[in-house]
């Protein structure tokens, strides 16, 4: 599902970049057509224009429209301002913590182990 889902989205996001391939497609496709009925200059054939006047005019015409459309999404995009400088001052004060109460110490200073008497160094 994920990478069908990441293909679908790829395909959208280059969609735009193979219009005008499109375009160039479908004039080679149907260039007789395009020559004989909807080329300007078909009257003049000395100019072997072959249709590619409509052919630059479909392209022209694709990308204003892909400009226009580009020019329009900045122009409602939102604007955000992403830093504020405060003029208040920052001031730093110390914290002092009051200690009270002295903790008595865990363990006395020797600690008398009971197997100290059993077991204790030969004498000398």
């Amino acid at each position: 599902m994920r990478a069908a889902l990441a293909y679908i989205l790829l395909i959208a996001t280059l969609l735009p970049l193979f219009s005008q391939w499109g375009t160039i497609a479908y004039y080679h496709a149907n260039k007789a057509y395009i020559a004989k009925v909807l080329c300007e200059n078909r009257a003049k054939p000395e100019l072997h224009c072959d249709g590619q006047c409509y052919l630059a005019k479909k392209l022209t015409a694709q990308q204003e429209q892909q400009d226009k459309a580009t020019t329009e999404q900045v122009q409602k995009t939102p604007d955000f301002q992403l830093f504020y400088q405060s003029n208040l001052p920052f001031l730093f004060q110390p914290v002092v913590i009051a200690q009270t109460t002295v903790l008595p110490a865990y363990l006395p200073g020797s600690y008398p182990s009971p197997l100290y008497s059993l077991f204790q160094p030969p004498q000398v």
